[in-house]
């Protein structure tokens, strides 16, 4: 089976909530973030670059703001605002022991859809990357509309990484690849190290 991270120069990496938060504690799993530091400067001494599409906003404005469930829109939106500093903050704090600056990004579908705005957004990431800095990219909640919403974080990373002409994208959450079923459900679900051809089969995995 081939890597294509031994190779890649350009990496989009997604990171889902459910590694990013300390739920029980409310906060940034500091501990796990650190690690991803260490790995990211690696990656960048050995002259790679790295893109960070990354969940978490809405799951950290809902402790902050006391919110029991973001069901409505509008709390989503709200959440989302109140969650994106803490989430900047500390991708900040870890990158800042390898000197290292991070910038957020936030995008719509509008950006990756309008060819104008596509190539504004490419440019920024793209200069970002050329001064050093680590992109912290994220759906802009707090103006999507439920109609004109990405809908979920692995579908942004795709697009990102389609815009900047990454070499590969990594999509890291609580499995640790594909199923021909949803593991925590199915006992019987086997695990699938490499899918060459999109097929009706493949695509009949997600179920629902």
């Amino acid at each position: 089976m081939n890597n294509p991270l031994l190779s890649a120069k350009r990496i989009v990496v997604k990171i889902g909530s459910a590694l990013l938060i300390d739920y029980e504690r409310g906060r940034p799993a500091q501990d796990w973030l650190a690690a991803l530091a260490e790995d990211v400067t690696r990656l960048r001494t050995e002259g790679r670059q790295v893109v960070i599409v990354s969940s978490g906003a809405v799951a950290l404005g809902r402790f902050a703001l006391n919110l029991k469930s973001t069901t409505r829109l509008e709390e989503k939106q709200a959440a989302a605002a109140a969650g994106q500093a803490r989430l900047v903050r500390a991708y900040e704090t870890v990158f800042a022991t390898y000197n290292t600056p991070v910038a957020q990004a936030l995008l719509t579908p509008d950006d990756t859809e309008r060819r104008r705005r596509w190539l504004n957004a490419r440019a920024t990431l793209e200069t970002l990357l050329q001064l050093g800095a680590v992109p912290i990219v994220n759906e802009n909640d707090t103006v999507a509309t439920e109609e004109i919403r990405y809908g979920d974080n692995d579908r942004l990373a795709a697009r990102v990484a389609q815009m900047i002409s990454a070499d590969a994208l990594v999509l890291l959450s609580d499995i640790d690849g594909l199923y021909t079923a949803d593991p925590r459900i199915d006992p019987s679900a086997e695990h699938i190290p490499e899918v060459r051809t999109i097929t009706p089969a493949i695509e009949a995995m997600a179920g629902g």
